[in-house]
């Protein structure tokens, strides 16, 4: 909660027309009467009870949704180089290989589990809705289709290379040709445009040919090559010398393997060929690290990782967090496609060291780290943390993973606000604060959102003001920026119900349901909205034991996270957070 009650260096009254003006915003007609709620019928258990009065703000600005739910923009896909260098290769390649005899490929697989490591029965769910299937929220836009940008393009055969800039030579990167080939399946498998259709599924072929083209066989798997030397500029030890190997690389072909061979138009000798490689890749999730390459370790505690960036010694290496979890998603299509019994061993394993380890991901109430070994925040990370461990939940079915993903998005939300965001302010004294932040608003690392300056403003009436970001300040909690007029650039904190940001954003579907409890002898007053300026209504509860209730989603609504219930009788109606107890804990 914003600090509301330090002095001001600027005090002043500024009624309601007057503020609106100023700020450039449009304000809704403000009645302090009839702001009681309509009865509703008791039932078993539960009483019936008016609205709360809102602290003087209009009912028809806290019981209606003015716009559709926002979500918060998917970042780019993480540049797994970024913040280091790349130079050419100081040592000889290995030969490439060309295309491998399918009779050979599968002589002697790795039939058991690289060591034994801790595991907590998670599962690999196999009926998740399409939407939900790892990668489908990735799709490669057909603007992005033939990409040529400072760091990446096209080579002759439609393969995607990395360049440090447009004046050096380009090099294979497995992960970004992954990526690539999976956003291009993405794509295949949405596209109507036939022309646009073939040229997708084009793309991702011509990615998988070169991972299995380029590979090193040994140790009896498949390896995918980094042919450049590549140091770190803050992660101490992560200074390779070409050919080099990444975890994120080796489980991320899995998938885009597997997906090109569910495709119906690939052929079945490709078919064939896709699945012996995604075979042979997995095999390398099954050597541990007493020889080289490996990219799985188990630690010093007995869990299991699958490491982006191994290190020079055996069981060290970065430790890093996203890019093991994107590893994570090419088991679960491995599993959905094979049912391979040691795939669903490194699955469990991989999710039990992810929730062990949370506590170290989590940085409370700010961006989360990047990785165990550096422990560096990463706000250009932390929305990566949150989509990611949001399809952990769906793929595991596991509440854990949604509430840690309820946690992330409360510590560190996305800033982006859309055009039209309002504000609304209850009647009274309010404090605006100026921040050292980038011109948009977003956390400047040199400033570190230094208080700059502050006033009080007085409005006589409720009134509203538009806003651009809502995000944490460091050190403080969620705050507003006025987006317009004379206050634009100032920042209000959220304080529910005198500041608070109308409408529904940051919403978390979950699939399946989730359990709120209610606690037993409290009040709890439960909320439906309307919407297309409808108001809703309020409904109190209480209940003489905790009761239970199903909840498919978790948004900020008006200013406050919120849980809406799925089924029963309070179907449709919203709770706060603060009033009830979610699972998964």
């Amino acid at each position: 909660m914003a600090d509301i009650s330090r002095s001001s260096v600027d005090r002043r009254e500024v009624d309601r027309r007057g503020f609106i003006r100023l700020t450039g915003g449009a304000a809704l007609g403000a009645s302090f009467v009839g702001l009681g709620g309509e009865a509703v019928a008791a039932t078993s258990g539960m009483r019936a009870a008016g609205d709360p009065r809102f602290n003087g703000i209009p009912r028809s600005w806290v019981l209606s949704m003015p716009r559709k739910p926002f979500e918060a923009p998917l970042p780019p896909l993480p540049d797994q180089l970024a913040g280091g260098v790349v130079s050419p290769p100081s040592r000889r390649l290995p030969q490439r290989l060309g295309a491998p005899d399918l009779k050979t490929v599968r002589t002697n697989p790795p039939t058991t589990l690289p060591f034994e490591f801790s595991v907590g029965g998670y599962r690999a769910v196999a009926d998740l809705p399409e939407a939900m299937r790892p990668w489908r929220d990735r799709p490669t836009t057909w603007a992005n289709v033939t990409p040529d940008t400072e760091n990446t393009y096209l080579d002759s055969e439609g393969v995607i290379l990395y360049r440090p800039s447009r004046t050096e030579p380009g090099y294979n990167q497995p992960v970004t040709q992954i990526q690539f080939g999976l956003g291009c399946i993405t794509s295949y498998r949405t596209e109507t445009d036939p022309t646009r259709k073939a040229l997708f599924l084009t793309r991702a072929k011509a990615q998988a040919k070169r991972l299995i083209d380029t590979r090193v066989e040994t140790r009896g798997a498949w390896y995918f090559p980094y042919p450049f030397d590549y140091t770190h500029a803050e992660h101490s030890g992560v200074s390779y010398k070409a050919p080099w190997y990444s975890g994120m690389a080796q489980g991320e072909s899995l998938s885009l393997f597997i997906q090109l061979s569910q495709l119906d138009g690939v052929t079945e000798e490709e078919k064939t060929l896709y699945r012996a490689a995604a075979d042979s890749a997995f095999a390398s999730l099954l050597l541990a690290d007493d020889a080289t390459p490996w990219v799985v370790n188990r630690n010093s505690a007995g869990y299991l990782w699958i490491q982006e960036y191994p290190g020079a010694e055996p069981a060290t290496g970065d430790y890093t967090y996203n890019g093991m979890i994107f590893a994570m998603f090419g088991l679960w299509d491995y599993i959905q496609e094979t049912g391979n019994e040691l795939a669903v061993q490194l699955y469990d394993g991989a999710c039990t060291t992810i929730d062990r380890y949370f506590p170290l991901l989590r940085n409370q109430r700010w961006a989360s780290y990047y990785c165990q070994t550096h422990r560096i925040p990463a706000p250009t990370y932390h929305q990566h943390h949150i989509n990611l461990f949001r399809q952990l939940h769906w793929q595991t079915g596991n509440p854990r993973f949604a509430h840690m993903t309820d946690l992330l998005t409360d510590d560190f939300p996305s800033g982006a606000l859309p055009t039209g965001s309002t504000i609304a302010f209850a009647a009274g004294t309010h404090t605006l604060y100026q921040f050292g932040t980038q011109a948009d608003g977003d956390y400047d690392k040199k400033q570190e959102d230094i208080e700059i300056a502050r006033q009080n403003v007085t409005f006589a009436r409720a009134t509203q003001a538009p806003a651009s970001r809502r995000r944490r300040i460091l050190g403080r909690g969620i705050y507003y920026r006025i987006d317009a007029g004379t206050y634009a650039g100032w920042w209000v904190g959220e304080y529910y119900p005198n500041v608070f940001l109308r409408g529904e954003y940051l919403p978390t579907v979950y699939h399946p349901d989730r359990t709120l409890t209610f606690p037993a002898n409290t009040e709890v007053t439960c909320y439906k909205f309307g919407t297309d300026g409808a108001v809703g209504s309020t409904r109190t509860v209480t209940f003489a034991n905790p009761s239970n209730a199903p909840f498919d989603r978790r948004s900020v609504v008006n200013g406050r996270p919120m849980c809406r219930i799925a089924s029963g009788g309070l179907a449709g109606y919203w709770a706060w957070v603060g009033d009830i107890v979610t699972d998964g804990r």
